[in-house]
């Protein structure tokens, strides 16, 4: 009995959570048990590992809250519990909304967070703290801060899969200068290398890289190559030699080298978890550099693997990892941290080449601490108005999850943007901190010059707007590297209490900068209501306000600096003019920091640098701008200085004078700056209105010759009348059934109505991308009608649906929908990527407290949910088995959804204002040509007793 009983405690542990205090005032780890706690893997996210297992002596506090734990057969589940309203964010890089409350990853529930470990883990928490800014310096602490970049590397990066020859790059540059488009870096994807063999060179398409990266230094751009992790198996290829005589590759279960398939065909992979793998790489990188190599591009680094359904390599495979990282483990462990551990010897690589610059790497995969070594893109996005809007939220949930250094590919990598999505995007992404335009081979051109001439502007207007305010983004990186400063932070930074602001996503903050834009196609922003934080907000531009650029607000009681819009950040000089931009607070107090320094290279780890704090103060009639203090052995540039005090709707007044002298402003009387004021709006409104905008250009012509209107199309037959939007993700809108006048289903064109997604995120691909009608057939009127519909959601995948009513049931209306491949990219191995076909229909609710969903599930049980229900999701046996109706008792009517149940993995309900969403989920996974996701359903209206 005592050894049953052991096993028994061994199998099922609860209770709460013991805890230290760690690092610093304010941080806490959690374990289950003191043998949990011995036990812990170590940490590879910490910068030093050893703070995270070493208790703070003699600190007696006590967490305000210690978090509760279940450990069952081994994997330990902990939950935390907060005071309501509290919001979450982070999460990492996310699509969705911004704000987390109630969504996936483990959030469902409102102010609870549920975390899973496979094994005992301990967990880390930050504050509570006064600030959300002071939660994220305590948390770069432990984890690190961002790397210091070069500063070039904050200008406009210009790339694409694949510009083909050098030529091509060289007629690249070139036009940049030439249409006045400023620009730093151009970038060199997978094809510059010789059959993609990683640190090598194509011979005749890239045979002088040294030379090519001359001509492009000497018209100020940087090179950016890019080095994956899967080393072509093939003998006499010197990387793969070298790396086979030392033995560094991941091993199968049974030892041998692991080779799986990528671009360059069977691959061996670097176990980055080993200091003598990580040397090797770093050895190879410092010979690369010397090819004239500005920055490296590390992909595919999850590891990515292609013709595998997971598209990486097998939990099973195993690292031989050092033993500070956790020693030897299968890949399972390491899986998360690999392509950090990559980043990071390439970092390391660089740096070898030459201490006197600072690397530059872009990882696609990372982890926390991933930040110390490079910067992160939001990965392959779509050229849709929902991922641009999306692209806010996740540069910013990057940053709260202490990656300051990101940025979306501006204007989508998959598929073909148009004038106005890319304009729009580039007038936000010109303000993320990452700046980069992207996109894939077998799409339209998508440089800034691509979609006309006045697409170009505004990307001209945008980009001089970003080398302007380049000073300022400087110094917020140079406060992320040394203190944790966030740089993009969201807009309740400003005002935490206020709840509305927690949600807005068209808005968000550099410092105390804000910048609020449009991010919908029929969204215009002098027509929206823009949302400010409490105090002083002050709009202000370059004399480039256009409609379809970010608007400009700076904080009151903030100084920003500003440049001349330079080409590259090379044309700089520390004498040219300094602008200030000054935004008094309601006491007439303002301050503000600039630093500056060589841009490259650590001077500034060794006082070689100038930081400055600037303050303004109204004193009378006179504004007062001088230099507080300094710090850094570096001597004031002589050079004039522009003070601009703004006084919003764009009116400002301004003064010249000498940097580091005193200098006063003299300020008008009340009625002549109410005068200035009322100028300056009207001044701004005439820019906004006589602004050539972008012409709102979009292909409607459907296939077969059927053109797309945009009058919904209607289907109507036996006992159903609805009607189709093909140019906004081919949605229904309307689902009347006509024996009983209900309109079951009904939505504005723009939102709701049946939509279909290829993800789990809030609103992925699918729910707005223009369809084509590709046949409509209508075989005898009132008999049968059916619609075929299909619309392409990026990556070489489409939607399809076809509607009808059918002959055998004229009672039911029937939609096939189905995520197909067409044309899945080479290196896929004829997958796509992880997709899902979400079914969701928004049904109204005529009479909300007497309708509810009734259903049998799978293992016979009987179900009714009601609105007061709220939010639930049916796996496995839990599933409807294959039907589920939605009750009206006041109508005595039922509208019965059927379905296959092989085809439906989940199913959820999520009760609105109003309204009802049933939608049934297939499972995630990859398709092929051969192996599409299908969900076939069908509706009709019964009578109930």
């Amino acid at each position: 009995m005592v050894g049953e009983e052991k096993m028994l405690n061994s199998q099922a542990r609860t209770g709460k959570m013991i805890f230290q205090p760690i690092l610093e005032d304010g941080v806490f780890r959690f374990d289950c048990s003191a043998d949990d706690r011995n036990g812990a893997f170590p940490t590879i996210s910490f910068e030093n590992p050893k703070v995270r297992d070493t208790p703070l002596a003699n600190v007696h506090t006590v967490p305000t809250y210690i978090p509760s734990f279940e450990c069952v057969l081994g994997q330990q589940m902990v939950n935390l519990e907060f005071p309501p309203n509290t919001s979450f964010y982070g999460t990492g890089e996310v699509s969705g909304q911004l704000e987390r409350t109630g969504k996936r990853i483990d959030l469902q529930k409102e102010s609870n967070v549920k975390l899973i470990s496979a094994a005992p883990y301990p967990v880390i928490t930050f504050g509570p703290f006064a600030s959300p800014t002071d939660v994220l310096v305590s948390f770069s602490r432990a984890v690190g801060t961002v790397f210091m970049p070069p500063k070039w590397a904050l200008g406009y990066h210009q790339c694409r899969w694949s510009y083909l020859s050098d030529a091509r790059v060289r007629e690249i540059a070139k036009t940049f200068r030439e249409k006045n488009l400023p620009c730093d870096v151009i970038w060199m994807d997978i094809d510059y290398m010789d059959g993609f063999r990683c640190f090598t060179f194509d011979k005749e398409r890239f045979s002088d890289p040294k030379s090519l990266v001359a001509d492009l230094h000497q018209n100020g751009f940087k090179a950016i190559w890019m080095l994956d992790p899967g080393i072509k198996s093939e003998k006499g290829y010197f990387v793969y030699d070298s790396g086979s005589e030392r033995d560094i590759w991941i091993q199968t279960a049974d030892g041998k080298p692991f080779i799986g398939d990528v671009w360059p065909g069977p691959c061996a992979f670097p176990d980055f978890t080993q200091s003598s793998a990580r040397s090797w790489w770093a050895h190879l990188v410092k010979e690369f550099i010397s090819n004239g190599v500005d920055g490296i591009w590390n992909d595919m680094n999850e590891p990515a693997v292609f013709k595998t359904v997971t598209k990486t390599m097998p939990e099973s495979n195993i690292h031989r990892g050092d033993e500070e990282l956790g020693g030897v483990q299968k890949h399972s462990h390491y899986h998360n941290v690999y392509g950090m551990l990559m980043a990071r010897s390439t970092y390391e690589g660089m740096k070898l080449a030459n201490e006197q610059k600072r690397p530059f790497v872009l990882t696609r995969a990372g982890f926390v601490g991933s930040q110390r070594y490079a910067a992160t893109w939001t990965g392959d996005n779509l050229s849709t108005w929902e991922h641009l809007h999306m692209s806010i939220s996740m540069v910013v949930q990057l940053g709260l999850s202490g990656q300051p250094l990101s940025g979306p590919d501006i204007g989508g990598f998959a598929g073909n943007a148009t004038p106005k999505l890319f304009g729009r995007w580039m007038g936000v992404g010109s303000m993320f901190p990452f700046c980069r335009g992207h996109s894939e081979m077998d799409t339209i051109d998508h440089e800034p010059w691509s979609f006309g001439e006045e697409c170009e502007e505004v990307c001209r207007l945008a980009l001089k707007r970003r080398y302007r305010l380049l000073p300022h983004i400087y110094t917020l990186f140079y406060m992320a590297h040394t203190r944790g400063i966030p740089v993009a932070t969201p807009t309740f930074f400003a005002d935490p209490k206020d709840l509305e602001l927690r949600t807005q996503e068209n808005s968000f903050l550099l410092g105390p900068l804000l910048i609020y834009a449009s991010t919908g196609q029929d969204q215009e922003l002098y027509e929206m209501q823009h949302k400010l934080p409490k105090g002083v907000w002050l709009s202000f531009d370059f004399e480039d306000s256009h409609p379809d650029l970010p608007a400009l607000y700076l904080q009151g009681g903030s100084i920003i600096p500003a440049s001349p819009p330079y080409q590259h950040v090379g044309e700089a000089n520390l004498t040219d003019d300094l602008s200030l931009l000054v935004a008094l607070d309601e006491a007439g107090k303002a301050v503000g920091f600039l630093f500056e320094d060589n841009g490259d290279g650590y001077e500034y780890t060794r006082g070689g640098y100038l930081l400055t704090t600037y303050v303004a103060e109204r004193q009378s009639s006179l504004v007062t701008v001088k230099v507080l203090k300094t710090e850094g052995s570096w001597k004031r540039p002589n050079r004039r200085l522009h003070v601009k005090i703004l006084l919003g709707k764009g009116a400002m007044i301004d003064e010249w004078g000498i940097d580091g002298e005193i200098l006063q402003v003299p300020i008008p009387s009340e009625s002549e700056v109410s005068d200035l004021v009322m100028a300056g709006e009207k001044q701004l409104k005439t820019r906004i209105e006589s602004a050539t905008r972008i012409p709102d250009v979009e292909n409607v012509s459907g296939h077969k010759g059927t053109e797309l209107s945009r009058t919904p199309v209607e289907i109507k037959s036996g006992d159903w009348s609805l009607k189709v939007v093909p140019w906004i993700g081919g949605r229904i809108i309307s689902m009347e059934h006509l024996p009983s006048k209900t309109q079951w289903l009904h939505s504005r064109v723009e939102i709701n109505g049946y939509e279909e997604y290829s993800g789990m995120e809030h609103r992925s691909a699918g729910c707005s991308e223009e369809y084509s009608v590709i046949e409509r057939d209508l075989e005898q009127a009132g008999e049968v009608e059916s619609l075929q519909l299909e619309g392409d959601i990026g990556g070489g995948l489409i939607l399809e649906r076809q509607i009808y009513i059918p002959k055998d049931n004229l009672k039911s209306v029937r939609i096939d929908s189905c995520i197909v491949a067409r044309k899945v990219g080479a290196g896929s191995g004829g997958f796509s990527r992880l997709v899902c076909l979400r079914v969701h229909p928004t049904f109204n609710l005529l009479h909300p407290t007497e309708t509810y969903v009734s259903f049998t599930a799978i293992d016979g049980s009987v179900n009714e949910a009601w609105p007061e229900s709220g939010e639930q999701v049916f796996e496995g046996g839990l599933r409807p088995n294959g039907e589920w109706r939605l009750v009206d008792k006041c109508l005595g009517l039922a509208l019965v959804n059927r379905f296959s149940i092989s085809q439906v993995h989940k199913c959820r309900i999520h009760w609105g204002t109003g309204n009802v969403n049933l939608e049934l989920r297939s499972e995630d996974r990859p398709v092929s040509k051969e192996s599409p996701l299908k969900v076939s359903h069908e509706y009709e209206v019964i009578a109930i007793p």
